[in-house]
């Protein structure tokens, strides 16, 4: 059963609609006995980050998310904000994150401020795989996803970024390690 975690930070509805259109079921709870239970969880997010991990905390769901998924290997699958919960902390905030990756994240931080970069990163944006992953099988070559972020991760091991996006310069858009992934974009409003 995948279990799409609700901890009311997120538009749900897009995420099981299109799981539905891929013939997926899914359920949405923030019950401790449904992600339990749960084979696959899904973490989706929008918002900042104190405000998700803030959450995550009054729900009760910290610790029992980190025995799924760090103990019992249940394969989790963070988009956006729920990507970007799973760093060790976010400039954005003064909370600890999950600590799932190895990673922080980061505001959009341009150098040239003549350039033409916006924050938020708003629209469709190609991705750059830098390596295999389940994710993209039947993906095209280049995939083009669309994102809505002011932040991005930093990491600090190159072995979980699975991919790169660029805006105003190349940022992590995608990690993967074991059965942990996270996508900054939005795959339910892009394919």
């Amino acid at each position: 059963m995948i279990v799409v975690v609700d901890y009311n930070v997120s538009n749900i509805g897009s995420l099981v609609n299109m799981l539905k259109k891929i013939g997926m079921t899914a359920m949405v709870s923030n019950r401790p006995e449904d992600i339990e239970k749960a084979d696959k969880l899904i973490l989706p997010g929008i918002g900042s980050f104190d405000a998700g991990m803030q959450r995550l905390i009054d729900l009760n769901l910290v610790s029992l998310l980190n025995k799924k998924v760090m103990q019992e290997k249940t394969p989790a699958l963070g988009i956006c904000l729920g990507m970007q919960l799973m760093a060790l902390r976010s400039t954005e905030g003064k909370l600890s994150g999950l600590s799932w990756f190895d990673a922080e994240v980061v505001r959009f931080d341009f150098p040239d401020p003549k350039r033409d970069e916006k924050i938020p990163h708003m629209g469709w944006n190609f991705t750059e795989q830098k390596k295999k992953s389940r994710l993209f099988e039947n993906m095209p070559l280049v995939p083009k996803f669309y994102f809505v972020h002011s932040y991005h991760f930093r990491a600090h091991r190159a072995e979980d970024v699975l991919c790169v996006t660029h805006h105003g310069y190349d940022f992590v858009s995608a990690m993967e390690n074991e059965n942990i992934a996270g996508v900054q974009f939005h795959p339910e409003k892009s394919h």
